[in-house]
């Protein structure tokens, strides 16, 4: 790709000076030239997989805080945060269940919901029917099947209604510590940008990015990466010249070079703005978010 001065983006890398304030990491906001030199040949896998590394050690650098964006207190509710969370923000869900939670605190409880109830209190999180559907579902099968506790298997986990492989690792690597990669629309994403994979398929780029670290990384790396995705490598317009590892990026450029345009797009602490999360971790360096109906301004 090129970047939108017309230089070959093996010639416009750019790396980004971190500032890293108690525990947490700042945005940059200086960036200096930095040229890679141009490979006679394709990276090999020993060079793909070594650079690959190194941008998970650069990436805890700058996210030493990364955790779950869902804000829960035990399995069962991290396992309902996570099936809302599909086609919405993490930031909604947080703003939508501690209503949820305090109608139906326990799966008998939401196994025996009202589903038109159910639907109204989770209708924020959009497709609240069929999600509606799926707790119940699953719920009923936690009262029925697993005496009202969450299996910390992902071969139980991925029987219960709604709850794929995806799922089924945010509950393992968060809630039991089981060692999982989440692959969601921004690791993939990611992964592919920095061509670790080509795969598009999620449980194949599971599979593939497996193979790159040992286990004991996988719940860290997919927090670290997920929130890179979020704050500086965007889906549509990337901060490339705000990012923290554009020297080890191949696809530096698809983005924003300049650094001051660029750290306009960075998002949450990296932005200056509150995060996802109403109950952040202790050493968030960001703001907690707003519950679901604050006036504007008066977070």
């Amino acid at each position: 790709m090129k970047p939108a001065d017309g230089q070959p983006a093996s010639k416009a890398k750019s790396e980004v000076k971190t500032k890293t304030a108690s525990k947490g990491a700042e945005p940059a906001t200086e960036a200096t030239s930095a040229k890679r030199p141009k490979s006679a040949k394709p990276e090999s896998r020993l060079a793909m997989v070594r650079r690959a590394r190194r941008i998970n050690r650069e990436l805890a650098d700058v996210y030493p805080y990364a955790h779950p964006e869902l804000d829960f207190r035990d399995p069962f509710e991290l396992l309902v945060a996570t099936v809302l969370s599909a086609q919405t923000t993490d930031l909604r869900v947080n703003q939508t269940t501690p209503a949820l939670f305090a109608k139906y605190p326990t799966p008998e409880d939401m196994a025996a919901a009202v589903p038109e109830e159910l639907e109204q209190v989770i209708r924020p999180t959009g497709f609240f029917r069929a999600k509606a559907r799926s707790l119940i579902g699953l719920s009923t099968a936690l009262r029925d099947r697993y005496d009202g506790e969450v299996p910390g298997t992902l071969k139980d986990l991925v029987t219960l209604p709604g709850v794929g492989r995806k799922t089924a690792n945010v509950v393992l690597g968060n809630a039991f510590g089981v060692p999982g990669l989440t692959v969601d629309t921004h690791f993939g994403r990611l992964v592919r940008r920095w061509k670790w994979t080509d795969q598009e398929d999620p449980e194949k780029v599971e599979a593939e990015i497996a193979a790159i670290f040992p286990k004991s990384e996988w719940t860290m790396l997919s927090h670290r990466i997920i929130f890179h995705g979020r704050r500086v490598c965007h889906s549509r317009k990337p901060a490339c010249g705000a990012c923290p590892i554009a020297h080890l990026c191949p696809s530096y450029g698809e983005g924003e070079t300049d650094p001051e345009k660029a750290k306009k797009l960075l998002k949450y602490e990296m932005g200056g703005y509150p995060g996802q999360r109403l109950s952040p971790p202790p050493d968030y360096p960001g703001k907690p978010a707003p519950p679901l109906g604050t006036p504007a301004g008066a977070e």
